[in-house]
């Protein structure tokens, strides 16, 4: 990891580096020492700006949450037939991912060990239900299939969306977001929405 200069310091590009540190080596394993020979600061810099690593943890994830959060106050996720508002938010929750990549990462990883993780864990289950909500919607107005259990198809869409960031690299290929988004819509919706009886 190139270290940066520490006239171009900020809080940041601290968060950034924070961010790496935690993904390389897990948060419970990163300490303050870490953290500053990735930034390139001494300890007392860091504690300039920040209380401690588990603040910084708490912005990253914030900043993940609210990516996520944000999707849910767009106007296509609010107005129209449900099944439409789904296929909207999967298709931004893709979105959404692939552009705060490390910091989506780190928040999938997060396990409860700390207040702020438990938090973090808190608001992904209230994000989950707010989406399960719109696909029980959508079945109750018969444009998805109602033989499927909502939280079940809920947890699969969501498990096909979180492992992108185990594989997807910005800079390591030719697949990029939009292709993802469309590739894990299709793959969804075909299987999700309600055959035509007549």
């Amino acid at each position: 990891m190139t270290t940066p200069r520490r006239d171009t310091y900020t809080p940041e590009s601290l968060l950034a580096v924070a961010v790496t540190v935690f993904n390389e080596r897990g948060y419970d394993g990163t300490s303050m020492e870490h953290l500053s020979k990735a930034a390139g600061i001494s300890k007392s810099s860091i504690y300039h700006h920040v209380s401690g690593k588990e603040e910084l943890l708490r912005r990253a994830v914030s900043r993940a949450l609210d990516g996520l959060f944000a999707i849910l106050d767009e106007e296509p996720a609010r107005s129209g037939p449900s099944a439409r508002r789904l296929e909207y938010v999967t298709r931004r929750m893709v979105e959404v991912l692939t552009a705060e990549l490390p910091y989506v990462t780190l928040l999938l990883r997060v396990r409860g060990n700390t207040d702020t993780e438990r938090w973090a864990l808190e608001r992904r289950r209230e994000f989950d239900h707010r989406v399960a909500d719109l696909l029980r919607a959508a079945a109750q107005e018969g444009e998805v299939r109602r033989d499927i259990d909502v939280r079940l198809a809920t947890r699969l869409v969501f498990g096909m969306i979180n492992s992108i960031v185990e594989w997807y690299r910005p800079d390591g290929g030719s697949i990029i977001p939009r292709d993802i988004a469309d590739a894990v819509a299709r793959l969804t919706f075909a299987g999700l929405r309600a055959e035509d009886e007549s």
